[in-house]
């Protein structure tokens, strides 16, 4: 193909997907935390509203293998208040993983929600 100049194309993230065991759960869990309601639902999959209104899915995939190793990505969830937040996250189900890290004035905290999954809540700034 003389002569043709390649396109670029930039991909659009339209999906974060968290492998999951139990969809309601995690629905549950993840739409209670983020205020957001479940839009699809299929034996094995779940989508949650899009994170920021017109950001990508927050999706949750059915897999028959438990989490067994630090996730390599996570979610960082900036909040005003990182010991409120994180009650709350506790009563849906969340574990602490870690005490609160980082600058003292503005610190966050690595918790698990109800399957392990690795998030922090963030000081915003």
């Amino acid at each position: 193909m003389t002569g043709v100049t390649p396109t670029v194309v930039t991909p659009k993230v339209g999906n974060i997907v968290i492998d999951c065991a139990d969809l309601d759960a995690m629905a549950a869990f993840w739409g209670g935390l983020l205020g957001m309601k479940t839009t699809d639902v299929s034996d094995d999959w779940l989508d949650l509203e899009r994170l920021g209104g017109n950001g990508p899915l927050l999706s949750f995939q059915r897999v028959p293998e438990a989490k067994t190793i630090k996730n390599r990505l996570h979610l960082d969830l900036d909040v005003p208040d990182i010991q409120l937040a994180g009650r709350h996250a506790e009563s849906l189900g969340a574990t602490a993983a870690t005490a609160p890290l980082g600058d003292p004035a503005a610190p966050f905290r690595v918790w698990r929600d109800p399957e392990g999954n690795e998030f922090c809540f963030c000081t915003q700034r």
